[in-house]
């Protein structure tokens, strides 16, 4: 794989106000992951590796990887000798990342250091790319969302598919209400408390319960330059998995 030439340096990269924000929060941030949502990511994850393993794709991207869930869900899923890459602009996310693999050393996963708005890939490079819970994190109130999407459709192949899972907004208004009240009361709370990264957890209730709609952010995504885009809502809305074609 050859990178991009250009803007490779760390030191160079943008300044990304989340970035200090997943910098702190790794050492809790799966077990706080599984608690809130009661296992349910996991499931929805699964979901999601199923959807990105759809036609047995050679090369395959796990943009904002984080502690590396979905990339090595894939790659012990994959068993065609398909290539994974993970990219995060977070060092301390990405230690995690390569402390897990370690449980599954002949399942290859390479990890990156990367910024979505520049990403170190060559063009149409990836059959698939994937984004689990971050899509939110690129797209919600940021000026650089144009940017990102560009990036993201710019690597993926003629033809591939983009997939994220994220939260969604529940269509039923009573439900919706609970869902946020249950993000605002318990998740915005406990969350803070456990991980102690108040910021953190205030910028998750708030983003989450003002996030997009499936319709909403079907629009951006075809807005963006993607052919089509369907989805899937799980747990009765608040979460769903996008799947984007270039």
């Amino acid at each position: 794989m050859e990178p991009k030439e250009r803007h490779q340096d760390r030191q160079q990269k943008q300044d990304r106000p989340l970035q200090d924000i997943f910098t702190d929060v790794p050492p809790k941030y799966d077990l706080i992951n599984r608690l809130f949502t009661f296992r349910m990511d996991e499931h929805w994850r699964k979901r999601a590796v199923k959807e990105c393993l759809k036609g047995q794709p050679a090369k395959i991207l796990d943009l904002c990887t984080g502690t590396g869930d979905l990339a090595l869900r894939m790659a012990r899923k994959a068993d065609w000798g398909c290539q994974i890459t993970g990219v995060d602009f977070s060092d301390t996310m990405l230690e995690v990342a390569r402390e897990k693999q370690k449980l599954w050393p002949d399942k290859q996963v390479d990890f990156v250091f990367g910024d979505v708005a520049d990403l170190p890939f060559e063009t149409a490079f990836f059959d698939t790319a994937g984004i689990s819970f971050a899509f939110r994190n690129l797209t919600f109130e940021n000026p650089d969302t144009p940017e990102f999407l560009s990036e993201i459709l710019r690597v993926i192949k003629p033809g591939g598919k983009f997939v994220i899972v994220e939260s969604s907004q529940p269509g039923s208004g009573i439900y919706r209400k609970f869902f946020h009240a249950y993000m605002k009361h318990v998740v915005r709370r406990m969350g803070s408390w456990i991980s102690g990264n108040r910021e953190a957890y205030q910028y998750f209730y708030y983003s989450v319960s003002h996030f997009y709609t499936a319709a909403e952010l079907k629009k951006l995504l075809l807005d963006a330059g993607f052919s089509s885009v369907s989805h899937i809502p799980l747990a009765g809305g608040a979460a769903a998995i996008h799947t984007a074609i270039k």
